[in-house]
């Protein structure tokens, strides 16, 4: 059963429990569903473009001690920096994002390909004007993380699929990601996968373009209602 707490910016719930982390959605009913995460190796909490939360604290501590901050996505920085003040981490940056570090009032990590001493290795996805984006991903604990590319909230999805490519990047899906093997897709907008990731995964990048006109369509139904 997922946890709920309440406080001053409303209800929050757990989400996406795997062995060695945790998810949650700091604002359930929102449409973009942005979901945060924290991966925990070794007693070590590594929180993963996090929202803050009434007591969210109280679930970190139950998990081990926050050794750093992790941004995986240049274009926002939600609530890292307050976080990793909060608790005197740093906050680590992968390769691919560049000039976040300015907008952060935190002390700064970069990493190239290795998270720490964790299992987990950053893969870059988008590196263009505007979009700098990497994942992590475990070969030994089998998740993967994906900030953007991938989501499952409603308008990321059309048709039958599990998770979809963002709609900004349907003419250019993330191809790389299908040659991993993960068992668990966590995403930073809704609900990860845990079941059947790989072939969900293929399926969202091999049908991107072709679902491409559908998906936009969609979404322009529900703006004119």
């Amino acid at each position: 059963m997922p946890l709920k707490a309440s406080g001053p910016s409303g209800e929050w719930e757990t989400i996406d429990r795997v062995d060695g982390g945790v998810g949650w959605l700091a604002h359930p009913a929102e449409d973009m569903l942005r979901a945060s995460h924290a991966i925990v190796e070794d007693g070590d909490v590594w929180l993963i473009d996090p929202l803050d939360a009434p007591e969210i604290d109280d679930l970190l501590d139950d998990l081990g001690t926050v050794a750093g901050v992790v941004l995986l996505l240049d274009r926002h920085t939600r609530d890292a920096e307050g976080l990793a003040r909060r608790h005197d981490v740093p906050v680590y940056l992968p390769g691919p994002l560049h000039g976040v570090a300015a907008d952060l009032d935190a002390p700064v990590e970069r990493f190239r390909h290795d998270l720490g001493d964790t299992s987990y290795a950053a893969h870059a996805l988008v590196d263009r004007w505007g979009w700098h984006e990497a994942a992590l991903y475990s070969d030994e604990t089998g998740v993967l993380v994906v900030p953007e590319a991938l989501g499952t909230a409603d308008y990321f999805r059309v048709d039958d699929e599990r998770v979809g490519v963002h709609p900004a990047l349907r003419a250019f899906p993330p191809r790389s990601l299908a040659r991993l093997a993960p068992d668990h897709l966590l995403v930073g907008h809704g609900r990860g996968l845990h079941e059947g990731v790989p072939a969900a995964i293929r399926d969202a990048v091999d049908g991107s373009r072709r679902r491409m006109p559908a998906l936009y369509w969609k979404a322009l139904t529900s703006l004119i209602g």
